[in-house]
């Protein structure tokens, strides 16, 4: 009778044994990392957006490749998603550092490198995309010297490996290079050890509670079993594996899905499991919490506060879209964050909006019926997003909208008065020369006389040869119809302008 994989674990000898290697995918935006793993597998765990594919968080998949597991996590490329990217970075056995070969390094390969580098762990290079014809790996190759990264076809020992996650092509050979460098360096876990692993991601189900995602680096995983974190704890009631499928353990580099925790865990916490929930309770650290609600903000008559309320799916994107929120210029509109929490949006929101007057912001998230009349009757705004990018425009677009609309002044030329024709009430008729730049008609006028400002008006029409024209140049002789509050005189200057109200940029 053939022996499960975890009985066949039970009897090996204590210590180390060979285990499937965990693999993160990281790479500049729109370089094609959720692509290359859609190729390797069909799976579909992206918002599309013309373009490409965006990834919001952090997810853990597995594949088999002659007989063996390989477990990929692939994480966000967006600046907003560093932590996360870090995180990845961390619990990870090999990288993959995926460069688009038409475009070469960028800006985030860069801070990639630096995460690699500073995770110490083996990582392979990725020239994606060779099917563009403007595809030039030799390029990037020379590129990525200049990191300090030389590959094997250049002298050095980084494995690269050039592939089309459009096509197909080189993706065989990259799975050959992940189980060969997992062999070289000699990977292994202990499965006869307590079970213990990292969180991937945590949200908040509307169904099910507070959910993780778990990643297992050592020892074996059982429904029954009582784990937690400093954060959070549960008893294992039911373990699904990443295509969400009931599991009776888990192995080492085995992602799964555990739901019933107390509370949310944070992500990239290590769990632990522990012989009963008490101890699991006692290893609870209550987290400083900031209370930016009572928080003193100093703020001049120039600038305006623009309360928000956060909800987001996970915590990982909660954490993201909060930091490039905070990232936006504020020298003119303050962001304060009310309440950022993961999680629907729901009635106790919208009372904290109304008496914060705040913005509610869901990203990937739902509104509940109660709180969508709440929001219709008490006129409040919630604002909806699927994609990071659309939400931080969409605040940008709020903030431009409430800061104060500043004067912007443009002089436009000056007029010496020759002659006076006609003055009734507030209104006078005057000849003149343009001595400098130009005047239009509509302008606003400024009267001066030996040096000093005597009054204001704005001009109602403008002549030259007694025909109405719209603007005369510098040497050019004209007369206008003033309308203002004071008396012009020959010798005076006048200067014309035009005001218009601008709404200032972040």
């Amino acid at each position: 009778m053939k022996k499960t994989k975890e009985e066949n674990l039970t009897r090996l000898p204590a210590g180390q044994v060979p285990k499937p290697p965990v693999v993160v995918v990281l790479g500049h935006i729109d370089h094609g990392k959720t692509s290359l793993l859609n190729a390797i597998r069909n799976l579909q765990f992206t918002v599309e957006k013309p373009g490409g594919v965006i990834t919001q968080h952090i997810g853990a998949y597995q594949i088999e490749k002659n007989n063996k597991k390989i477990t990929f996590i692939d994480t966000p490329g967006h600046e907003a998603f560093s932590q996360m990217r870090a995180r990845g970075a961390k619990v990870a056995d090999i990288a993959i550092l995926i460069i688009d070969s038409s475009q070469g390094v960028q800006s985030q390969t860069k801070e990639v490198i630096l995460h690699i580098k500073k995770a110490e762990i083996p990582f392979i290079v990725v020239l994606n995309k060779i099917d563009k014809p403007e595809a030039n790996p030799e390029k990037v190759k020379r590129e990525l010297q200049k990191e300090e990264i030389v590959v094997e076809s250049m002298g050095g020992k980084v494995p690269s490996v050039e592939v089309s996650a459009k096509t197909g092509k080189g993706i065989p050979e990259l799975l050959e290079v992940i189980l060969l460098l997992t062999e070289i360096e000699g990977i292994k876990a202990n499965p006869n050890i307590p079970a213990k692993g990292v969180v991937i991601e945590s949200s908040l189900d509307n169904l099910r509670g507070p959910t993780a995602t778990l990643l297992l680096t050592d020892g074996v995983l059982r429904t029954g079993d009582v784990i937690g974190t400093t954060t959070a704890f549960t008893k294992i009631k039911n373990l699904e594996n990443f295509q969400k499928k009931s599991i009776e353990a888990a192995f080492p580099s085995d992602p799964v899905i555990i739901f019933g925790f107390n509370e949310v865990p944070r992500m990239g916490e290590e769990f632990q499991v522990f012989p009963d929930v008490e101890s699991a309770k006692n290893n609870i650290q209550i987290p400083f919490k900031k209370e930016e609600t009572t928080a003193v903000l100093e703020i001049n008559k120039e600038q305006k506060l623009l309360n928000l309320i956060l909800k987001a799916d996970v915590l990982g994107s909660l954490e993201a879209v909060e930091a490039i929120l905070k990232n936006l210029p504020q020298e003119k509109v303050i962001l304060r964050f009310l309440k950022s929490e993961v999680g629907n949006i729901n009635e106790s929101d919208l009372k904290l909006a109304a008496t914060g007057r705040a913005v509610i912001l869901g990203f990937r998230v739902k509104a509940d019926n109660a709180a969508k009349k709440s929001a219709e009757k008490g006129k409040i705004k919630i604002m909806q997003f699927e994609v990071i990018y659309d939400l931080v425009e969409e605040v940008r677009k709020f903030m431009e909208k409430i800061m104060t609309a500043t004067e912007v002044r443009q002089d436009l030329g000056r007029m010496k008065v020759l002659v006076k024709f006609l003055s009734e009430k507030n209104r006078q008729i005057v000849g003149g020369r343009i001595i400098e730049g130009e005047v239009k008609k509509g302008a606003q006028i400024e009267v001066w006389r030996s040096e000093e400002k005597i009054g204001q008006g704005r001009m109602i029409n403008l002549q030259r040869n007694k025909k109405d024209i719209e603007k005369v140049l510098k040497g050019d002789e004209c007369g206008i119809l003033f309308e203002g509050n004071v008396e012009i005189k020959e010798g005076d200057t006048l200067v014309f302008f035009t005001e218009t109200r601008e709404k200032g940029e972040l």
